[in-house]
């Protein structure tokens, strides 16, 4: 079996396992407000704040 003659440094390990061949990323509409945003993403609208089409939270004045 091989066995590396030196230590690999932590850099060199992540610039081999890094995302730079990903895609842009995906943009969906809300089901309920109709706006576009990033998925799995909550996004605002109108002083609300919504995920998958619900209301989670509401702005405080």
């Amino acid at each position: 079996m091989a066995h590396p003659k030196r230590k690999q440094s932590k850099a060199r390990t992540a610039k081999r396992r890094t995302h730079y061949k990903a895609e842009a990323p995906e943009i969906s509409t809300c089901q309920t407000t109709g706006q576009p945003h990033l998925r799995h993403q909550a996004h605002w609208y109108e002083g609300k704040l919504y995920y998958k089409g619900r209301v989670v939270m509401e702005k405080e004045d």
